[in-house]
């Protein structure tokens, strides 16, 4: 597949590199397609392991109390390692545990990483599960001893032998080494240690130039990968090109998740105005339609302007425009679709009937042959698909997330749309309940907090007066 590599798997106490520990480790080095040398070890982490993980893994308190712990088997890891690609099924989990696990010892881990998942994808795309199991499934491949960390080492051995008997060595070596090569595509201007420091984790990441203005803002679920991603040579832009040449410095921010990225980046770009982010800046033209309480009034909808609008009162109004003309061309539209009157509407003026109406195009609210309550009733619903959610909670909510990978917790809160800020967790929110906020409406964070509340397994906290 590759000139040296080495195909590994971890056991663990749990998830978290930050805070859980190496139980086992397994290992086979290869040069080219030939076997040099396997390795295993179990690990004393120096913490208990949990019930849930011993029937897991099979492997108890008692299996590991004797054995070495990773500081003593460090030096022979890394002879192993040194000078290979190291191959593992989710490559994240496992480098992240390596990496957390040497820092510890006042080791900095530089290794060179592929993962097989993301191989199998690349080999496979016809199908939509890469796991290990669905792979031992597809490949028909036996495990004596699935979860310990020889046994799906083997695995791994095994998809990759079906895969050359199915594709050949060709294909399985050029896809392996594109893989490594968007992996190490930093230009030459930028510090290449930026490759090793940038986290697989969520997060927010800001590019600068020559100056102390960010060029761009970006959020992802995994800084990383959409960093290198800037830097293809296929570029899909003329904009991302620019970027990648003008760009001299990165910075990040990681984060509790894809939600905590996405409200920093909104809040970044707003605050620092990067030139290559124009959708999320800031519109201070937003406005909205408003539709009178009296059916009589004409015209009949006004248009608020962003700095009218009571985020308490927002079930009130219709749309959220970024312009006047936006939200002018939008009724325009309405009122053809639903024979509505243009005159009523304010988007024609003039006495008597809707030029319109002489077209048969409205239906005569303007001639007095439609009441004014049944033409503000068929407003009022051809609207309803742009009406704005009324905050469907009594007070306060906090949406929390938690990421064991990085060991980030936040817990953003909200009131009637608008974001008031953000805590590690409960017990930091007596700040922000002190706080006089004024509630100021944000397009963007109404959008992203209205997806955010769609989701099934968010986790939300209400609030029904303060959150002290």
């Amino acid at each position: 597949m590759l000139p040296s590599y080495v195909l590994l798997d971890l056991e663990t106490t749990g998830a978290r590199p930050l805070k859980d520990r190496i139980t086992e480790i397994a290992l086979i080095k290869y040069e080219g397609e030939q076997e040099m040398s396997r390795w295993q070890t179990l690990v004393n982490p120096e913490v208990p392991i949990s019930s849930f993980i011993q029937q897991l893994t099979g492997i108890n308190n008692e299996m590991v109390a004797n054995a070495p712990t990773f500081k003593q088997i460090s030096g022979e890891l890394l002879d192993y390692l040194n000078g290979t690609v190291l191959c593992a099924h989710n490559v994240r989990f496992d480098h992240g545990f390596l990496k957390n696990e040497f820092k510890r010892i006042g080791i900095d881990l530089k290794q060179k990483v592929l993962c097989t998942v993301k191989l199998s994808r690349k080999l496979y795309p016809q199908h939509r599960s890469h796991g290990l199991d669905a792979i031992i499934a597809r490949h028909e491949l036996v495990c004596e001893s699935r979860h310990r960390a020889m046994g799906d080492v083997e695995m791994m051995v095994g998809f990759l032998k079906s895969a050359r008997q199915e594709l050949g060595d060709v294909v399985i070596r050029n896809t392996a080494e594109a893989l490594l090569k968007g992996s190490k595509s930093l230009p030459s201007h930028i510090d290449a240690q930026l490759i090793d420091d940038l986290p697989e984790t969520p997060g927010v990441y800001l590019f600068y130039g020559d100056t102390s203005l960010p060029l761009y803002i970006g959020k992802s679920i995994n800084i990383r990968e959409r960093v290198l991603s800037h830097f293809s040579r296929d570029h899909a832009s003329t904009k991302e090109m620019r970027i990648s040449q003008e760009i001299k410095h990165v910075e990040w921010i990681e984060t509790a998740g894809g939600f905590s990225a996405l409200l920093l980046e909104s809040k970044l770009v707003k605050e620092r105005q990067p030139i290559y982010n124009r959708q999320l800046r800031r519109e201070r033209q937003l406005c909205s339609w408003r539709i009178a309480e009296h059916p009589t009034q004409v015209p009949i909808v006004s248009l608020v302007q962003v700095d009218e609008i009571d985020p308490a009162n927002m079930g009130q109004l219709f749309g959220t425009f970024r312009s006047k003309r936006q939200a002018t061309e939008v009724l325009y539209k309405i009122a053809e679709q639903h024979q509505l009157c243009q005159k009523v509407l304010g988007l024609e003026s003039g006495k008597g009937a809707c030029f319109a109406h002489q077209l048969k195009r409205c239906k005569g609210v303007c001639a007095g042959k439609e009441a004014s309550e049944l033409h503000c009733l068929r407003l009022t619903q051809a609207m309803a698909a742009h009406k704005i959610k009324t905050w469907p909670f009594k007070g306060k909510i906090g949406i929390h997330e938690k990421n064991h990978f990085n060991d980030k917790s936040a817990l953003h809160l909200f009131e009637h749309w608008v974001y008031l800020g953000s805590v590690e967790d409960e017990s930091a929110l007596d700040k922000i309940a002190e706080d006089k906020l004024e509630l100021i409406f944000d397009l963007d964070t109404y959008k992203l907090l209205l997806k955010e509340l769609g989701k099934p397994k968010v986790k939300i906290i209400e609030f029904e007066s303060s959150p002290s």
